[in-house]
């Protein structure tokens, strides 16, 4: 079993690029809080002052006067205040901006990362999982940064240099008053071991309920029609209260822990009043010192109590910072080549021996032989499941065949730069995806430079002008999100212009008319007929009709290519194609 490195650690070797800026925040969190201790060592020299007046311990310095001690007081707390301010001001300004640039970076890396993982990745994921890790770790490991930090330095800070001080003022009493800080110590340690387990499962929890979430209002029309609002409904109110029982169960263990190191640090005071007294009363403790260590003791109590609360919120950072960065250690199984594929790129297509299983193993395609000559047509039909949308997927380099290899001009496609490659692809799927915003963005996707002429042209070559036109604000009208406020024609007439406008010399129609009317299919064919003169294009098809025409067709039958011909030799052949085409014409009836 691979053991997990700390997460602090691993935080570190991300932010390396920062150091300087680590070493700048921490250098002024640490100067911070010494002049923060600074004030009761002027109130201790301040009654050493009015105690002893002219034997005072400033009188050492050749002030005998009362009077000028004390502006010498004044001014020296004056500067400490104002350095404490400015330390305080320059400490937060680095962390806090630390933190923006962290958080910026890895949710960056991560969204980076994540287009960069083959699909077999997202089928196994959760959107709203992802979306955790993207959104609340990030942002949980930023409040981290943004305070946390520098309360873990100050702390630290504070126990090193009152320390200091009671060992040189009075090292018998100091023994004693610092004699729980091992126990606090061990006990914070001890609490961080017990709470990691804890906010792990509660980052965990926030991703299953988000993904939960996700997946409901993506479905929301789906639970409506099937009336299942309220068991959904019941379904968020269990993860919901799932992920507040993770939460019940950390808050439980991380609250105790203030309130019993609240009750060894007191045992500190105690021992500083009680042996501090005893010191000044026998004569070997002056009463300034005396003053500074019962000040010092109070301003070491508080940020140890606090203590606790900041744990609490490392455990949390670290929980996040685990799933964040056990996110970008996902390996990626579909690395770019580095040929550029040959200029122009004619769009000769070939598949040599391919097979292909996903990972549950079975195999989807078995030994298939294709070629789609430059400028042809060529048509993959079979039942569902017979492997067609997997070969479009291992030509996009979705996915990565077990064996035999794929070319596009001779050039074998693990050897192209992906960019080229998909950019010399135009997808025409049966599962059209728009993005929320304009028709106008939606159709100029991919094309980003794309002037208002060239957007219009594409769009009257998928014949979707004048449906656009008539449509509340043009081609400036809101598709809503996945297109939902559009028709499923629409929504395919928006894709083909889309294909249209980035103009590739491969054009792949994944079942493009599959849910559309016999009207809106007949214009859709005519759009695809049109903008596939001059160009390679794979067709998969489930009317047989819409093929009729093609240069080759390739009928699959359980991954493997069991016929290839033209249409009317594959009639003449009487086997799979012919049945299939019996069966759309009308000649043979269907079994049921």
């Amino acid at each position: 079993m691979k053991t997990q490195r700390p997460g602090l650690r691993r935080l570190l070797e991300y932010a390396r690029p920062h150091r300087r800026t680590v070493v700048l925040a921490t250098a002024y969190s640490i100067l911070n809080k010494i002049l923060d201790l600074a004030p009761p060592l002027l109130i201790g020299a301040a009654v050493d002052v009015v105690v002893k007046r002219e034997d005072s311990w400033v009188a050492r310095f050749g002030f005998p006067e009362v009077e000028s001690q004390l502006w010498i007081l004044v001014i020296g707390t004056l500067i400490i205040w104002g350095l404490e301010s400015l330390f305080e001001y320059l400490y937060s300004v680095q962390w806090r901006n630390l933190a923006q640039t962290v958080q910026h970076e890895l949710r960056q890396d991560g969204y980076g990362h994540l287009q960069q993982l083959d699909l077999a990745f997202f089928e196994d994921s959760s959107t709203g999982g992802l979306m955790s890790i993207l959104n609340d770790d990030i942002n949980q490991l930023e409040r981290f940064l943004d305070g946390g930090a520098n309360d873990l330095l100050q702390v630290g800070t504070t126990v090193v240099v009152i320390g200091a001080i009671f060992f040189t003022l009075a090292p018998e009493v100091a023994a004693f008053a610092f004699l729980p800080m091992p126990f606090v110590l061990w006990g914070s340690f001890v609490f961080q071991k017990k709470l990691a387990p804890r906010y792990t499962v509660v980052r965990e929890r926030v991703g299953l309920l988000n993904g939960l979430l996700s997946n409901n209002l993506s479905g929301i029309a789906t639970i409506k029609s099937f009336t299942s609002e309220s068991y959904e409904a019941g379904r968020v109110e269990e993860e919901s209260g799932q992920y507040r029982e993770a939460n019940r169960r950390a808050i439980q263990l991380s609250s105790a822990f203030s309130p019993l190191i609240r009750m060894v640090i007191v045992m500190g005071f105690v021992f500083t009043l009680l042996l501090g007294g005893r010191a000044v009363m026998a004569g070997t403790l002056a009463v300034g010192a005396y003053s500074i260590m019962v000040f010092l003791t109070q301003r070491l109590l508080w940020p140890l109590t606090r203590l606790g609360q900041t744990v609490d919120l490392y455990q949390r950072a670290m929980a996040s910072t685990h799933r964040v960065l056990d996110l970008l250690e996902i390996p990626i199984h579909v690395e770019s080549g580095d040929q550029p594929l040959p200029k122009p790129v004619k769009g000769d297509v070939r598949f040599e021996n391919v097979s292909f299983a996903y990972k549950n193993g079975i195999p989807v395609l078995k030994d298939v032989d294709l070629h789609a000559p430059a400028g042809q047509t060529i048509a993959l039909v079979g039942a569902t499941g017979s492997g067609k949308s997997s070969i479009v997927k291992l030509l996009l380099r979705f996915y990565e065949p077990q064996s035999g290899r794929i070319t596009v001009d001779g050039l074998p496609i693990h050897e192209a730069r992906l960019e080229e490659l998909r950019g010399a692809i135009g997808l025409v799927s049966q599962d059209v995806f728009l993005f929320h915003g304009t028709v106008r963005e939606n159709i100029a996707y991919g094309t980003f430079t794309a002037t208002d002429d060239e957007i219009v042209t594409a769009a009257k070559a998928a014949e979707a002008h004048e449906f656009i036109l008539e449509l509340p604000d043009g081609y400036d009208t809101i598709v809503g999100e996945r297109g939902q406020k559009l028709s499923g024609g629409q929504r395919q007439r928006i894709s083909i212009a889309r294909a249209v406008l980035k103009n590739p010399p491969i054009l792949v129609l994944d079942e493009a008319t599959s849910a559309v009317d016999n009207e809106t299919e007949a214009a859709i064919q005519r759009s695809l007929a049109r903008i596939s003169r001059g160009r390679t294009a794979v067709v998969i098809a489930h009317r047989l009709s819409t093929i009729r025409h093609a240069y080759r067709t390739y009928v699959l039958d359980r991954g493997r290519v069991v016929e290839t011909g033209t249409h009317d030799d594959l009639v003449e052949k009487d086997g799979v194609y012919a049945a299939l085409w019996k069966v759309q014409t009308g000649e043979a009836e269907i079994q049921v």
